[in-house]
């Protein structure tokens, strides 16, 4: 339906730098990934744009699916999710991330400037504003802890019931955490204010029930319900995310042309219809991982994403079904990375 799902004529796969390149359905490839702490999904819009892709938006719910099922399965605790789509595209496929444990953080939007439609919209026949924008929604994993009871809580009921199976009165968890009054306002609450608990308050609340709580076989704030609160583990249990003053949720960013434009075989014409500029992919990918990190590309087109991760000292992971693309990506990677060290997977 989409431009993965184009039947694959030669599947191959290649290693460039440390971006693994794959001319493959991504559905054939989750389960062998490494866990992913970012994904950068930037799939079919229901534009019409790439071979098999479906006129409207109507599909992509149903199509979509199993790769959101999958992405949820595989990530890491710590993962973010950076889902690309026009505004319409998005909103019909929110619910889906929504029902397979994405939690929505906030909508980044595109503006790729006026000279996009500059001279290309007859404003005799028009019917609506010129559409210069798309879209980059954010979302993390809700996280889900096993309580005492063997119940699966969100994070925040699951700190509170940690507390309270203890028998200890809520305001001697300011004293535990050695602070006036962030732990009942703020950690152990169950509103809008909940905030996630640091390292050192968690460890003091469970070292405060483990010596003046009830006796208990599990031990508390276990997050495996075996062994004594693991802090590191704790720390994976939040999405990393790297502020940048000054950057709000409106990305100005022209489209890409010049040299860094995928051209085709002629020279003449785009080969990529919707090519990302890197200076996106690189916010996204500074905003939420760290050296090392893996980096998801399911939909890989001219795998804008998993160049810029390689670049900033991340392991990207990329998917391509359409022959075409793979093979001009992995000639664009080839060109870019210094030294270009190209070997099959």
């Amino acid at each position: 339906m989409s431009k993965q799902t184009v039947p694959i004529q030669d599947a191959a796969a290649a290693r460039v730098d440390n971006a693994f390149l794959h001319h493959s359905d991504a559905m054939q490839l989750y389960e062998r990934w490494p866990q992913p702490t970012c994904i950068i999904a930037d799939g079919p819009y229901g534009l019409a744009k790439f071979p098999g892709e479906p006129p409207t938006v109507d599909p992509l719910p149903a199509w979509y699916g199993p790769h959101v099922a999958a992405w949820a399965r595989r990530a890491a605790p710590d993962c973010t999710l950076w889902f690309w789509g026009s505004e319409l595209s998005w909103a019909t496929v929110h619910s889906v991330l929504d029902l397979h444990g994405w939690q929505y953080e906030e909508t980044v939007v595109w503006d790729k400037g006026i000279a996009h439609i500059a001279g290309n919209v007859n404003s005799r026949t028009i019917r609506g504003l010129p559409v210069v924008t798309e879209v980059a929604v954010r979302y993390t994993r809700k996280n889900l802890l096993v309580d005492a009871c063997g119940n699966l809580l969100p994070l925040k009921a699951w700190v509170r019931s940690e507390w309270q199976r203890s028998g200890l009165p809520m305001h001697l968890a300011n004293l535990a955490c050695g602070v006036r009054n962030a732990a009942t306002r703020k950690y152990l609450t169950q509103c809008h204010r909940w905030y996630f608990p640091p390292v050192e308050a968690m460890r003091g609340m469970a070292n405060y029930c483990r010596e003046h709580g009830a006796p208990a076989e599990r031990p508390y704030f276990s997050l495996d319900g075996v062994n004594p609160f693991d802090g590191e583990a704790w720390i994976r249990m939040r999405s990393k995310w790297t502020h940048t003053h000054g950057q709000t949720n409106v990305w100005r960013e022209q489209p890409v042309h010049g040299r860094e434009r995928v051209k085709t075989a002629d020279g003449v014409g785009y080969l990529h219809a919707n090519q990302k500029p890197l200076a996106l992919m690189e916010k996204q990918i500074l905003s939420c991982t760290n050296e090392g990190d893996v980096v998801w590309e399911p939909f890989g087109g001219l795998c804008s994403a998993s160049l810029a991760a390689s670049q900033l000292g991340r392991r990207a992971f990329a998917a391509e079904i359409h022959a075409g693309f793979y093979h001009a990506a992995v000639e664009r990677l080839r060109e870019a990375l210094d030294p270009p060290q190209l070997r099959i997977a």
